[in-house]
């Protein structure tokens, strides 16, 4: 599966980090129940390639991807734990080839016109525009659509529930990533059930891209 088909799965990929092999599993479930198949774990905590390993095998419709990639080394095994995509933060070439040579579809971040140029340069047409909010969120995905026209982007940083649909009105936005799916009070007390409401309330965001 590539990543042009990977993230127009859903309009939101939850951004997630987690504790334990429990609390992932529990949570992916959550969200899967409230129809999101896409979803990010960040190697962030000691238990993120458990995780992804666990939630890999959760089912068949759900699409598991590793992020903060930030060394060449992580890329195969995040491809052993199950891992269907990467996402990384920036990008290098090294990066470009890691991703290459252990076979995993790559979601490369961007936040300034040079790194865009690098990305496509590489041969992405799809990129995370990272951190977003900082980076100058929705105006500054407007600017770049001028010189950019072709590229597509899936924002992600600082963004809620509340800015998603500005992020997905827009031409050049397939997606958009976010960590307001899972919010840490929520996730702390199990309730579950909040959380798959949380995960129907994205699924049922449409991006321009979509209805186009």
């Amino acid at each position: 599966m590539r990543i042009n088909d990977i993230v127009r799965i859903g309009p939101v990929v939850p951004v997630l980090q987690f504790d334990s092999v429990e609390q992932g599993e529990s949570v992916a479930q959550a969200l899967l129940d409230g129809g999101v198949r896409v979803l990010e774990v960040t190697l962030r905590t000691p238990a993120a390639m458990a995780v992804i390993e666990r939630v890999a095998r959760l089912s068949d419709q759900m699409v598991v991807g590793v992020g903060t990639l930030t060394r060449p080394e992580q890329f195969a095994m995040a491809v052993s734990a199950g891992a269907r995509f990467g996402v990384s933060p920036g990008f290098t070439s090294a990066l470009g080839e890691a991703a290459q040579a252990a076979g995993l579809p790559l979601l490369p971040g961007v936040a300034t016109p040079s790194e865009i140029l690098a990305a496509q340069a590489a041969g992405y047409d799809i990129v995370k525009f990272f951190p977003a909010e900082p980076a100058g969120g929705v105006p500054m995905l407007k600017a770049l659509h001028g010189p950019f026209a072709d590229l597509r982007f899936c924002p992600t940083g600082g963004i809620t529930a509340e800015s998603a649909p500005s992020y997905l009105a827009l031409p050049n936005v397939v997606c958009v990533g976010g960590s307001w799916l899972t919010p840490k009070a929520v996730v702390d007390r199990r309730d579950w059930v909040a959380i798959t409401r949380l995960a129907q309330a994205a699924a049922a965001l449409r991006p321009a891209q979509h209805s186009a």
